[in-house]
């Protein structure tokens, strides 16, 4: 369990750590630069909160993580199972889908609740430097903001989103491994493929969902 969250997660954390920096500092830039020029600069940081935070970090969390760790990962299993490697396993004691399906379960949720994590924690820090500058003083002002924009309702839905997508990317590649699909229409590509798209309408929907909630 432990050997699969590391490998779900710490590979792949820098780079993405990084990537978003350096996205958030260009979408940050664009919102502040696009109020000011409207004259609405008391809602930029309103908009970069919940265009970033609320709605694009999750999402890029969990599709990065699909397709660094959980796709390949249920590829790998499908081609373990279909060579006999599960009736090797039960053959020797081990229970499969306990010793292989479910690490890999875990472990991809906790990869992306935990960029998800690390991720909002950078864009809210990015978003009170854009706003406010290398400042203090700002501090409590800006926490009051944040706060007004995550009340209850707002927070239960992000927390419920973060957490279905995490579950989406990571039981549906295992999912379609363990799948009984015909020897000659299946390939490791094909359930790739069939795992990527099925979860992208799934997260697509969930995102549907959750700006219903937030704004209707």
């Amino acid at each position: 369990m432990l050997l699969q969250m590391y490998l779900a997660s710490a590979p792949g954390l820098p780079g993405f750590t990084v990537l978003m920096a350096l996205f958030n500092v260009v979408v940050i830039r664009i919102v502040v630069v696009t109020a000011l020029s409207y004259g609405l600069s008391q809602y930029s940081l309103d908009a970069v909160v919940r265009v970033l935070v609320l709605e694009l970090v999750p999402l890029a969390a969990a599709l990065f993580i699909a397709v660094e760790y959980t796709i390949p990962g249920g590829s790998w299993l499908y081609k373990l199972r279909r060579d006999g490697g599960f009736a090797r396993l039960r053959a020797q004691g081990i229970e499969p889908l306990a010793q292989e399906a479910l690490p890999r379960v875990l472990a991809g949720m906790f990869a992306v609740l935990l960029l998800a994590a690390i991720s909002c924690t950078l864009s809210l820090v990015l978003a009170y430097i854009a706003v406010h500058g290398f400042v203090w003083s700002a501090v409590g002002r800006y926490s009051h903001a944040v706060g007004n924009i995550f009340n209850p309702v707002v927070t239960m839905i992000f927390g419920l989103k973060t957490f279905m997508f995490a579950a989406t990317v990571a039981l549906l590649p295992v999912a379609n491994a363990l799948r009984n699909v015909p020897r000659r229409a299946a390939s490791r590509t094909s359930v790739e493929l069939q795992g990527l798209v099925q979860m992208f309408v799934l997260l697509l929907l969930i995102e549907i969902l959750s700006l219903i909630g937030n704004y209707y």
